[in-house]
């Protein structure tokens, strides 16, 4: 017995050793070796909390880098620089920054416009939530060089991006299918977020009101333990000045519930003006006639301008935040020109306005005209100033007992639900940023109120909303999430017959005899699609020989119902379909017959979908 149980283990190895062939062994890295064998030996879900657990080391590491390397420059700018020299990298480096990245897209990456949050997004929806290898750090490299040479951009989004590259990939690699491909990919960006701000939940809550809209999953272990795992990075590796921590607040009064809703609807309003300024610098940038490089240098000199201007402005902003959340306004003046004046309390509430103001467009004009970052940091930044300027404005109207270091605080919530549209993330990430887990209640009328004001504003996203209209990402609607999964490609019949317009009703009949279907498609001379002839149509004289050479198709042929192009997404050729009342519609590109699609064909593959989406 003893030699049959050897015998069996060497034949179950031998076994595994053929099927890894297929992997490329040569190539194959020896943890890749172990890893596929452990595959063959585990169960799904515990292969997917193992891949979970790498995949969120190997994303928050990455972010616990970015975020490192990046706030040692600052550092040395911001406090180990005279502000007369400050000045000078104030001018030059935000400049470079831009520059440099739009160099480095144009130069290694092939100049890829695609990316930020939306990207990932249409990866998931449109090609089955495979990421390309390349993205697994070129949004680091680049963000790294935007952000931390100044640009007023966020690091978060990169490194979701990051993230989420290196779990679609990993699933790519152990041949996973979509459900779980989609999962780790998310647990990527969730290790990354939660890496970035040293808060799990906040990188859970993430995951699941941005990336995962519309994906049903009862499968949370992965993003549990990716979330703990990039969380421990950022507690173990980051410096706690790299955090985005805050130690000093006050308890909650609820007799301060008045200036919580009132910051509320300031929230929502300045969360609306941030994305109304996003969206007419991205259509500025967009109209110009200008090449990349020469947008980059526009950006880079307006930014550099802002930056000296208002120093603030300078890369993420965090360190400002921290100082007014500690209640010392008057610190974010001694690296400004303001140094130079006698300090007083109407200076600093014109400083803060005009940054808050002037944030937005700081970091849109980072974003658009070639940088690369996200609107996480811009808009935590932006409702911090806006919290304190509001407490200012306050105190200035005689107002006591203003919980000033409280309203900053929850102003980032605020500004932040309503431009990523994502109360639950930001109500989770500030709680756990401030251990102010007793700020729920306000927490939860200032997010609430501004994302409501940002729906009744836009329903959708600005950010993603083309995308949602075009059927380029998921949305809350089940039913057409599934159907996006559906490829035209998947679903065309190019077995077609043709004819000339100018054949005769006899190569009408010899087709017939040749073929099974009931529809053939009429082309001129030039093989460009005319019209169709259904056995309907020629059933009346098919039968009468003395008509077979006087009858042309171009008699008989008709307009089909409707045409579906090859580019349309399943949800436009389902209306198509439902207008018609047809089964079958020709498809073309460039005028150009490429095949047939069927409404069956559609309906069966759309049941076959919705019984895998369904299953566990």
């Amino acid at each position: 017995m003893s030699q049959f149980n050897r015998l069996r283990k060497y034949h179950s190895f031998f076994r595994f050793k053929k099927d890894f062939e297929q992997y490329s062994l040569k190539s194959a890295k020896s943890y890749e070796l172990i890893l596929h064998w452990l595959h063959s030996k585990m169960s799904r879900s515990q292969f997917l909390l193992l891949s979970g657990i790498l995949v969120g080391c190997s994303a928050g590491l990455a972010g616990v880098i970015l975020k490192s390397l990046v706030h040692y420059i600052h550092y040395v700018i911001t406090y180990k620089v005279h502000f007369s020299t400050q000045v000078i990298f104030y001018v030059v480096f935000p400049f470079l920054g831009i520059v440099l990245t739009t160099l480095m897209v144009i130069w290694f990456f092939k100049g890829q416009s695609r990316k930020g949050i939306p990207a990932i997004l249409h990866e998931i929806a449109r090609n089955s939530s495979l990421i390309p290898p390349v993205k697994m750090y070129s949004q680091i490299l680049q963000s790294a060089i935007t952000v931390g040479l100044g640009g007023s951009a966020g690091l978060e989004s990169p490194i979701a991006v990051t993230g989420a590259a290196l779990g679609s990939n990993y699933a790519r690699t152990y041949k996973l299918g979509y459900k779980e491909r989609t999962l780790l990919l998310a647990a990527g960006a969730t290790a990354g977020i939660a890496a970035a701000f040293n808060a799990p939940i906040a990188g859970m809550m993430f995951a699941f009101e941005i990336l995962l809209t519309g994906v049903v999953f009862s499968d949370f272990m992965p993003l549990i333990v990716a979330a703990v795992c990039g969380s421990l990075l950022s507690k173990i590796i980051l410096q706690e000045e790299a955090l985005f921590h805050f130690e000093s607040r006050v308890a909650f009064n609820y007799h301060n519930v008045p200036y919580y809703i009132a910051l509320g609807i300031l929230s929502g309003f300045y969360a609306r003006y941030y994305v109304v300024i996003s969206q007419k610098i991205e259509h500025f940038f967009h109209s110009l006639n200008w090449t990349a490089l020469q947008r980059a240098i526009l950006g880079g000199v307006l930014v550099s301008a802002l930056c000296v201007a208002l120093p603030p402005l300078f890369g993420e902003g965090y360190s400002s935040v921290k100082s007014l959340a500690a209640g010392n306004g008057e610190a974010i003046l001694q690296n400004s020109f303001f140094r130079y004046l006698p300090i007083q309390s109407w200076m600093i509430l014109v400083f803060t306005g005009c940054v808050c103001l002037l944030k937005a467009l700081a970091a849109s004009v980072t974003i658009q005209s070639g940088g690369n970052g996200g609107n996480f940091a811009p808009s935590l930044f932006a409702g911090g100033f806006l919290g304190f300027f509001y407490a200012m404005v306050c105190q200035q109207m005689g107002f006591t007992d203003i919980p000033v270091t409280n309203l900053v605080i929850v102003g980032m919530a605020g500004v932040m639900a309503g431009v990523m549209y994502a109360p639950l993330t930001a109500i989770f990430l500030i709680a756990e940023s401030s251990s102010g887990y007793d700020l729920f209640i306000p927490l939860m009328i200032v997010s609430t109120i501004s994302f409501l004001m940002a729906k009744w504003f836009s329903p959708i996203s600005p950010e993603i909303k083309e995308l949602a209209k075009d059927g380029k990402v998921f949305t809350h609607a089940h039913d057409k999430n599934i159907l996006l999964l559906l490829k035209m490609e998947d679903l065309l019949e190019k077995d077609v017959q043709t004819i000339s317009i100018d054949a005769t009703l006899r190569d009408i009949i010899e087709l017939v005899k040749e073929g099974s279907r009931n529809i053939i498609a009429v082309v001129n001379h030039e093989q460009l699609f005319e019209g169709i002839i259904t056995l309907d149509e020629i059933r009346p004289v098919m039968f009468n020989p003395e008509l077979y050479d006087t009858i042309t198709v171009k008699k008989l042929m008709q307009a089909p119902p409707a045409v579906v192009n090859l580019k349309d997404n399943i949800n436009v050729v389902i209306k198509k379909f439902d207008a018609a009342q047809a089964w079958n519609l020709p498809v073309v590109q460039d005028k150009q017959l490429v095949g047939f699609i069927s409404k069956s064909s559609i309906l069966n593959k759309y049941r076959l979908l919705l019984q895998e989406y369904s299953e566990g």
